[in-house]
């Protein structure tokens, strides 16, 4: 009781810092349409719940599945699968923001963990993913607490921080395998050791083994996969996503300044020009101060940068969502040095900076609130996200109607694709019609190709059925009806897509 009394006001203005959080996180979570990789693991989760003998299901396509497993218990509360989704990632971000605080607090001072938990409630990096059913905010809760813990260890020297330290990492792994890239930032946090100590050598061998300690419990968690079948499949992958040293031979810039320049357009606007400004001003000052905690917070954030830029084929925003939190601890870091050293009334400089810096990303966060598609998002991130066939629209009105239609019998519908919007994004709404209604009253969705299928033509003449396309890629054939046409955002200069919503006629062939 005495520490909360003594820290009251800090916590105070944490707890209000956390109600905004959640104030702006939690309304109108579905209202930005699903995407590819969401509907995916809405549905893996959904097929583990159902069937004990799937629970390493995601093993089959080279993913780790605790996100699966955390999710699968959130859809005994919630009726809508991609509102469960969406809310176990506001849940992840809260973990993260109260990851930056005590980050903040314990290294630096309490200004610098309050600042860095309001950078992280409102930078609209954090905002756009905390919003979406992504495995992503999960691992970066468990990157900043590794940070934490991996900290702390190098100043207590302790059993018991080797062991936490240890389930962090090893949930990382199991959440998804670049948090490999905690293991390689490790080394960096030996930069807060004290290097003049008498006792370094016996202190740096204690870490040394504590770090062994670690390690071992990191890769026992993630031996846990090796229970399910599939666990080579984590590699098999790697191919289609990672730049090999031999076929960098030669170009070894090639990635890195495509990538640098994809950073270029989404720092801007993801981050915000004045915290990027803060950014940069707060790496100046770690070194001319030579503030050791800074620096091992900067090089924790840049090291799965850097080596992402270096070697990853494909490189989209969310994929070093788990290198922004350091830079936000970094930047208030850098805004506390500043407003310490101002002579001015304080009251005056919390507001004015306050302003400076959250003024256009509020903006945009209430847009993405509110109106998503008018957000002036990354080209790339825009068109994924809402533009281009991996964004779903109009999948709850669809499956309603089918849900309808199966009240009179059972009813099939075809969909373009065997795999990810669709059918995934339509079938977490069937889940229950799919397989656990009774056989006459079933909603059956056949995976198909285009054009429509011959199995999805014979169907036709025996059962009520449909078929869902993107507009983008469907020509349109005979024997089909239109039922309702959900248009999709549209980009500059590009003809406007749509998700179909087709009746196939009986007779077609």
């Amino acid at each position: 009781m005495k520490v909360l009394a003594k820290h009251k006001f800090t916590l105070l203005f944490f707890l209000s810092i956390s109600f905004i959080y959640f104030v702006i996180r939690l309304p109108n979570l579905t209202l930005q349409p699903i995407f590819a990789d969401e509907a995916i693991y809405v549905r893996w989760a959904q097929i583990m719940r159902a069937e004990p003998t799937l629970r390493f299901l995601p093993l089959s396509d080279g993913k780790t599945p605790l996100f699966m497993w955390v999710l699968m218990p959130f859809f005994k509360f919630f009726s809508d699968p991609l509102l469960a989704g969406r809310f176990l990632s506001v849940i992840s971000g809260f973990a993260s923001l109260i990851g930056v605080f005590v980050l903040g607090w314990i290294f630096f001072n309490r200004r610098v963990g309050l600042w860095s938990a309001a950078l992280l409630t409102l930078t609209p990096f954090t905002f756009f993913f905390d919003r979406m059913a992504l495995v992503d905010s999960m691992l970066t809760a468990f990157s900043i607490w590794s940070l934490v813990f991996a900290l702390l260890l190098i100043r207590w020297r302790r059993l018991d921080l080797a062991m936490i330290l240890g389930y962090f990492l090893g949930g990382g792994l199991l959440t998804k395998t670049p948090a490999m890239f905690n293991l390689i930032a490790l080394p960096a946090t030996l930069l807060i050791f004290d290097w003049k100590d008498k006792a370094r050598q016996k202190k740096l061998l204690q870490i040394i083994g504590l770090w062994v300690v670690a390690i071992i419990i990191t890769f026992t968690v993630y031996s846990i996969l090796k229970l399910g079948p599939g666990f080579d499949n984590l590699s098999s992958r790697n191919q289609d996503y990672i730049f090999s040293p031999l076929e960098l031979v030669g170009r070894p810039l090639d990635p890195f300044i495509p990538h640098l320049r994809d950073l270029a357009d989404w720092f801007p606007k993801l981050i915000t020009v004045p915290v990027i400004l803060l950014i940069l001003f707060s790496v100046g000052l770690a070194f001319l101060v030579k503030n050791k905690y800074a620096l091992a917070v900067l090089i924790w954030s840049i090291t799965p940068l850097l080596i992402e830029m270096a070697f990853l084929k494909t490189f989209t925003a969310r994929y070093i969502l788990s290198s922004i939190p350091p830079l936000l601890v970094l930047s208030a870091f850098g805004v506390d040095f500043l407003i310490e050293r101002v002579r001015m009334k304080k009251i005056f400089l919390y507001l004015a900076t306050s302003v400076f810096l959250f003024l256009i990303p509020v903006k945009i966060d209430l847009t993405l609130l509110t109106a998503p598609e008018n957000v002036d998002l990354p080209r790339s991130e825009r068109s994924g996200y809402f533009e281009a066939w991996t964004a779903g629209y109009g999948f709850p009105e669809i499956a309603n109607f089918l849900i309808d239609e199966a009240k009179n019998g059972t009813v099939v519908v075809g969909t373009e694709g065997f795999f990810g919007t669709l059918p995934d994004g339509l079938m977490i709404y069937l889940d229950s019609y799919d397989h656990l209604a009774d056989k006459d009253h079933q909603v059956v969705v056949l995976g198909s190709k285009i054009p429509i299928s011959d199995d999805v033509r014979e169907q036709a003449g025996i059962h009520p059925t449909f078929f869902v396309a993107n507009n983008s890629r469907f020509e349109g054939e005979e024997k089909i009806e239109l039922i309702a046409k959900y248009p999709k955002a549209k980009g500059p200069g590009l003809s406007q897509d749509a998700i179909l919503f087709y009746r196939v006629l009986p007779g077609g062939e």
